[in-house]
């Protein structure tokens, strides 16, 4: 790989992870802030449930956007109302407050989620694609690693608060990359054309796509999983284990490890065997291996070893899933890759955000509802992708793309 490809892919990948950062640092800090703002554990869950949906839905008029005018200059208007949000947040003097800089700040950061996808499309398809994707995971899933170590520190040293100076420092440092490191990737006359209009017809275009659809889907079931998990595993780790903040990071971490680990095979796999069957035998571990995990808890085993272990082996599938069905659903649709990589990005997180919603209703303070709920969800993916790439979809396919 060139020097050029591995710098496209760390900035990508830290523009990316901008939102994914502001989630994961302040997960330790989150019963902590209910007790300092003097606010419920669901009002606590809301602020990062607002987070999503702002992150998810905001995409829906960043990437057109991106299409009309280039990719750069609505990354560098995300990451400035992504500094903005993060300092109110700092300052937030109640619960209330939070919630709305939240809500901001995840506005901003739909652009570093669906814009770099975008970027990937303009430069490569197939393989090349799928590599440069995985490059991008890789430096994208530092955050669920190194980002609850780091918030937990800084949270047991100086406070909930110093986690958004930290991500808006984040921030800073990623406005200077862009600015020094990557070129604009959509010249002038590849805007011609682009227009509202033609998003709005590009969005009614990709939604009778239903081959785009389902693969959107398979990882929007996928993603949906892990934010259920996000949602209530500080709550449970630190709750019902008694585990303490950097403990709990520590753990949060081993999944985010099996993850990153697994996707940096894509490329080398999708050439030996073609994406859509990678993504067909991912789905079919992780389905597996949760609803294994499922049935160990339902019988009474309430063992943090042994969920720990089969979430490890099954994110690691999942680890497969996202970075393929990515690059499958973006691969016909260069012309209108900045729509259809927001359109991606929004139900994706719209299902999370409803999984997270209806896995909170059922939350006990116990590890069953949120194990059902990550099960369930995986479930439906993997029942997706054997619609979706059933054998006859895969028949046309050559095994390297």
């Amino acid at each position: 790989m060139s020097p050029k490809f591995l710098r496209i892919a760390v900035v990508l990948g830290l523009l990316s992870a901008i939102g994914p950062f502001a989630i994961d640092m302040y997960l330790p800090a989150l019963p902590s802030i209910g007790a300092d703002l003097n606010a419920s554990t669901a009002a606590v869950q809301m602020s990062l449930l607002i987070f999503f949906l702002s992150m998810g839905f905001g995409q829906i008029v960043v990437g057109p956007i991106s299409d009309m005018v280039g990719r750069k200059l609505p990354l560098y208007g995300g990451l400035a109302l992504f500094m903005v949000g993060g300092i109110g947040s700092a300052l937030a003097p109640s619960i209330e407050w939070l919630i709305a800089f939240r809500f901001l700040q995840g506005l901003g950061a739909s652009a570093g989620m669906a814009i770099p996808r975008a970027i990937v499309r303009d430069l490569h398809t197939g393989n090349e694609a799928a590599k440069l994707m995985s490059l991008l995971m890789l430096v994208f899933s530092v955050s669920p690693i190194l980002a609850p170590l780091t918030g937990s520190q800084i949270i047991e040293n100086f406070g909930w608060r110093a986690v958004f100076w930290t991500v808006t420092g984040a921030a800073v440092l990623a406005t200077i990359l862009l600015a020094t490191s990557l070129k604009e990737t959509r010249p002038a006359e590849e805007r011609v054309g682009s227009s509202f209009g033609t998003a709005l017809s590009g969005y009614r275009f990709l939604m009778g796509d239903r081959n785009f659809l389902g693969l959107v889907a398979i990882a929007g079931f996928g993603i949906a999983s892990f934010f259920v998990y996000l949602s209530s595993s500080s709550f449970i780790l630190i709750g019902h284990y008694g585990l303490s903040p950097s403990v709990y990071s520590v753990f949060f971490s081993i999944n985010a490890v099996a993850f990153i680990g697994m996707s940096q095979l894509t490329g080398l796999l999708a050439e030996r065997f073609g994406l859509r069957r990678v993504v067909r035998v991912a789905v079919t571990g992780y389905a597996t291996t949760m609803v294994v995990l499922f049935a160990v808890m339902a019988t009474g085993i309430d063992r943090l070893d042994v969920m720990a272990a089969l979430l490890f082996v099954g994110y690691g599938f999942l680890g497969l899933v996202i970075p393929t069905t990515s690059v499958l659903a973006m691969e016909e649709h260069g012309e209108i890759a900045g729509t259809a990589s927001a359109l991606m990005g929004t139900l994706h997180f719209a299902i999370g955000a409803v999984a997270m919603g209806v896995a909170g209703v059922f939350f006990d303070g116990t590890p069953l509802p949120m194990v059902a709920g990550i099960t369930l969800c995986a479930v439906i993916s993997f029942t997706l992708a054997k619609i979706t790439l059933g054998r006859s979809r895969e028949a046309v396919e050559a095994p390297a793309e």
